[in-house]
């Protein structure tokens, strides 16, 4: 049970709902471009969003981007104080730096004493690749040193009497990464952001966001997430969902369950997977859905469905809950299960 701390028009730690974030990749300065960005992420499912800070310009542009967006916008900082207190004085909800690297005590105090004026909470942000050098002298570049590094600036911000903080320790080494947030996690009650830094793209990068995120998320540690890939910033929010779906956390959108296939199958399962994914990507309404290759695997494997399909080699059946519905031809497929997926959500709203 972590602390609670507000962020813009939410609140997280304290047994309240983990939140899924992610980060722009536009321009800061491009107003239009990054609030056009920010919007496509909310709608996808995205509940805070950071952006970079890194010359006055940006800055200055989170007035504009605030009143045009509805979630809370965090400004990412590294090494110039003023553009710290320029954020915050521009609507920054939130703030990302790292204590140690903007300056000396005296430009951590202005940046603190800006942040409780503003009521703007401070993320201290910990890295594998930029630890202190006594640290890594000292105990290397292992959880131990990651730890050491978080609690050093966490003890820097308290020594000032602020501790409206969050906490982010992250390693590109998955194993590291969790040993870290795991041994903070013991020592102190500030609310964690999650995840595997420089995570790699597309195969890859899901399967490290996956194997760190869902195992401190089912141990009980993390308060917000990221999924960091490279490239397209939706396929976070879309990646970072699916991990909360897997662990039961969280559930939104459409959640599609496929078996592996063998020669028993008489549907293209993976086609039709694919098809139903691209078709609901952006349904913000929770439903499980089934595509199964036979009837073997089909309304008793995937019973806990709301709705499926289970192929044959003449025809296929829909089912719902593991009862079966209706009987169709293959060629009716993909608009048969559409159909029944659409009068499912139909009668949830």
């Amino acid at each position: 049970m972590t602390r609670e701390i507000k962020i813009g028009s939410k609140i997280i730690g304290g047994g309240n709902p983990v939140l899924v974030q992610s980060m722009t990749n536009t321009d800061t300065a491009d107003i239009e471009a990054t609030v056009k960005q920010i919007n496509e992420l909310e709608n996808a499912g995205c509940e805070i969003i950071r952006a970079s800070v890194y010359n006055e310009d940006c800055a200055m542009a989170f007035k504009k981007i605030k009143d045009q967006i509805k979630i809370p916008l965090v400004a990412d900082i590294h090494f110039d104080y003023k553009l710290a207190i320029a954020a915050m004085e521009n609507g920054a909800d939130k703030i990302r730096i790292n204590p140690g690297n903007i300056g000396g005590k005296d430009r951590v105090k202005k940046v603190v004493d800006c942040a409780k004026s503003h009521h703007v909470p401070i993320r201290v942000g910990v890295n594998s690749g930029s630890l202190p050098k006594d640290i890594l002298e000292k105990h290397g570049n292992g959880a131990k040193a990651l730890v050491k590094a978080a609690s050093r600036q966490v003890k820097m911000l308290e020594k000032l009497d602020f501790n409206d903080i969050v906490v982010s320790i992250k390693s590109s080494d998955v194993v590291k990464t969790i040993d870290s947030c795991l041994k903070f996690a013991k020592k102190y009650d500030y609310p964690q952001h999650i995840g595997v830094t420089e995570a790699g793209s597309a195969r890859q990068g899901y399967i490290n966001a996956a194997i760190g995120i869902g195992t401190l998320l089912y141990k009980g540690v993390g308060d917000t997430l990221r999924v960091s890939l490279s490239g397209d910033p939706l396929q976070e929010v879309y990646a970072a969902w699916d991990i909360l779906n897997a662990v039961n956390l969280r559930h939104r959108g459409i959640n599609i369950v496929s078996c592996p296939t063998c020669g028993r199958k008489g549907i293209d399962v993976e086609s039709l997977a694919e098809k139903i994914k691209q078709k609901y990507a952006g349904e913000s309404r929770y439903l499980k859905v089934a595509v199964m290759g036979c009837i073997v695997n089909g309304p008793g494997e995937a019973k806990d469905a709301d709705v499926g399909i289970a192929g044959g080699k003449e025809y296929s059946i829909i089912f719902a809950k593991g009862e079966k519905q209706q009987k169709i031809n293959n060629d009716k497929a993909f608009s048969a299960l559409c159909e029944k997926i659409d009068e499912i959500l139909e009668s949830e709203k």
